[in-house]
């Protein structure tokens, strides 16, 4: 049984979108499960986002939810959730991708974690490292990855 399934955004999923959604309401709508919108951002991508949505510096700390959840790809995703009755909560994170999806599916007490990813060679993943393979390996939980087709653009 089901109860919560986190699907895990970061800056790369934006044209995944209907991928992602589709893949997370295979698992979660028969299940009746609750979806948690998780956007991870690096610290770099954090600073970036806060200026691109006009965040008040002056503010002595901003939640990373407020900030997933203001986030064009979480919208998107919170729309067709809505649109087929899903219920979800939106949660932000900053860290190291990887790791931070795994802390969240242990945090969360997920039953499944959704993360989405694109076809890499070994040397690429070698030298980048592998977000999806990380979470793969360690997550507490079973992972579904939905890979993108790069080839179908």
């Amino acid at each position: 049984m089901l109860d919560t399934v986190l699907l895990a955004v970061g800056p790369g999923d934006a044209d995944r979108s209907d991928e992602l959604a589709e893949a997370v309401l295979e698992v979660a709508k028969p299940a009746d499960a609750t979806v948690v919108l998780a956007h991870v951002f690096n610290s770099s991508e954090y600073d970036d986002v806060l200026d691109r949505l006009e965040f008040d510096p002056e503010m002595d700390e901003i939640d990373p939810d407020a900030v997933a959840a203001r986030h064009a790809t979480i919208h998107d995703l919170q729309d067709i959730l809505d649109q087929h009755d899903v219920d979800y909560e939106v949660q932000g994170a900053v860290g190291e991708h990887g790791p931070t999806i795994v802390d969240l599916a242990a945090s969360t007490d997920a039953d499944r974690v959704i993360v989405g990813g694109r076809r890499r060679s070994p040397t690429g993943k070698a030298v980048f490292g592998s977000t999806a393979q990380e979470v793969l390996l360690s997550a507490p939980c079973p992972v579904t990855f939905v890979r993108h087709d790069e080839a179908a653009e």
